[in-house]
C-alpha cells in the first residue's frame, strides 16, 4: 500500500520551492502517493503532482491566520501517512497541526533557518528556542548542505540521529555555458553580445541583500558592465530606484521559468547573500559553468572552496563583493578555471535522482 504524503511549504517559489517540487515530482508514483500544500507561490500550480492551496498559510507572523491555518490543516492532515514540511512558516505551523492530527511521521527539511546574526538577539534567542521546542515533534530532519547540519546539531535543534544532510537538486542536463548558449541566453535577455555581465539568481528580498549587488556594481567603476538578477520580490521597486540613483545598469527580470537557459549570459554569477543554507542558484551556475562569487554563509563553502572552485566574502561587504568580481573579470584564465573544477567536481552529485532516495528513505523510516 502506498504512503500518503503531504509536502507543506508557505510559498512554493524560490529554491526551497524548486526543491520542493523537484522531490515531490521524483518519487515513484507507485509507492508515494504526494500533495503539495502551499500558501502561495509561481510554481503554482504545479503540474506533476496534486497541489492544495491553503490561503492562511503566510510567510509573515500573523497571529490571526496562523491559527485559522493551524485549524485547518489539523484537519486536512489526518488523511497523511507523512507530513515533510518546509521553510520556517510551515515548518511551525504544519509540524504542530501533524502531531494534532496524529499524523504517524513528521519529516522537516530546513533549506536554511530564520534566525541569523543581523537579528536582534533578543528575535535569534526566541526562533532558536522556537525551532527546539519543534525539534521534539519532528522524527527527522533534513538539512541542506553540511553548514546547516553542524549548525543545527549546534544549536540542539534535534538529537543527533534524528539530523540528516542532502544536498540540491539539480538539472544537470541544462545548456552549459558555451559560446552559442552565450549568445542565445543574452538575446533572451536584450542584451548586446559585448555587454559583461555579472548576474545572481534568487527572490528580490532582505536575505538575499540586492542592495549589496547593486552597491558592488557601482563600486566597480566600469561602465560596460550590465548586473542581472533573476527574480521577484517584494525588494523589487527600491533595488531599481536605488540602480538608477546609483547610475548602475541593471535589468531584473522578474520571476522566469527560464532560468538554466538564461544563465549562459553571465560572465560571473554573483550572490551577496546575509544568510542562506546551500542555494540552488549557486550549484545552478556551477553546472552550467559559470565563475562564482558568493557570500561565506552557512553551507555555501559546501560547493564554493575558496581559491578551488570559486571566491568567498563576507556577508555586508559589497566592496569586497566588487573586489572579487573585478578579479575575475581581469583574469579570465582564472576564472575559466575555477569554472571548469567546480563543474566536475559536481558531476555525479546533486542529482535529483539522489533526493529521490534520500526522501523514500526519510518517508519509510528507514
Amino acid at each position: 500500500m502506498s504512503l500518503r504524503v503531504a509536502t507543506v511549504i508557505t510559498r512554493l517559489e524560490g529554491g526551497a520551492g524548486t526543491m520542493a517540487l523537484r522531490g515531490a515530482e521524483a518519487l515513484d508514483p507507485d509507492e508515494f502517493q504526494v500533495t503539495v500544500i502551499a500558501g502561495s507561490g509561481s510554481l503554482l500550480p504545479a503540474a506533476g503532482v496534486p497541489t492544495l492551496v491553503e490561503p492562511a498559510l503566510r510567510a509573515p507572523i500573523a497571529p490571526a491566520h496562523d491559527l485559522r491555518a493551524l485549524r485547518r490543516l489539523t484537519a486536512l492532515l489526518r488523511d497523511f501517512d507523512v507530513v515533510h514540511t518546509h521553510c520556517s512558516k510551515a515548518g511551525a505551523v504544519a509540524r504542530v497541526a501533524a502531531r494534532r492530527a496524529g499524523v504517524d511521521r513528521v519529516v522537516h527539511t530546513f533549506h536554511g533557518f530564520g534566525f541569523h546574526r543581523f537579528q536582534p538577539v533578543y528575535r535569534r534567542r526566541a526562533y532558536i528556542e522556537i525551532e527546539r521546542v519543534l525539534g521534539r515533534i519532528t522524527d527527522l530532519g533534513l538539512c541542506v548542505g553540511t553548514g546547516v547540519a553542524v549548525e543545527a546539531l549546534q544549536r540542539g535543534l534535534l538529537r543527533p540521529d534524528r539530523i540528516r544532510t542532502i544536498g540540491v537538486a539539480v538539472d544537470h542536463s541544462a545548456p552549459p555555458r558555451t559560446a552559442a548558449s552565450r549568445q542565445h541566453a543574452r538575446r533572451l535577455l536584450g542584451l548586446a553580445p559585448g555587454d559583461v555581465v555579472v548576474g545572481a539568481v534568487g527572490r528580490l528580498t532582505y536575505q538575499k541583500a540586492p542592495e549589496h549587488f547593486i552597491a558592488a556594481l557601482a563600486a566597480l567603476r566600469r561602465p560596460g558592465v550590465v548586473g542581472v538578477w533573476i527574480g521577484g520580490g517584494e525588494e523589487a521597486a527600491r533595488v531599481r530606484a536605488q540602480a538608477a540613483a546609483a547610475g548602475v545598469r541593471v535589468v531584473l527580470t522578474g520571476e522566469r521559468d527560464d532560468v538554466a537557459r538564461l544563465l549562459p549570459a553571465f560572465d560571473v554569477f554573483a550572490l551577496p547573500s546575509r544568510y542562506e543554507g546551500l542555494p540552488l542558484a549557486i550549484v545552478e551556475a556551477m553546472v552550467c559553468g559559470v565563475p562564482v562569487v558568493a557570500t561565506a554563509v552557512n553551507a555555501v563553502g559546501d560547493v564554493v572552496v575558496p581559491g578551488e572552485t570559486g571566491l568567498l566574502v563576507p556577508p555586508h561587504r559589497p566592496d569586497l563583493l566588487a573586489t572579487a568580481v573585478a578579479h575575475l573579470l581581469d583574469h579570465p584564465d582564472r576564472a575559466a578555471r575555477l569554472a571548469a573544477t567546480a563543474r566536475a567536481r559536481l558531476d555525479g552529485r546533486h542529482e535529483i535522482g539522489a533526493l529521490a532516495t534520500a526522501l523514500a528513505e526519510a518517508y519509510r523510516a528507514v
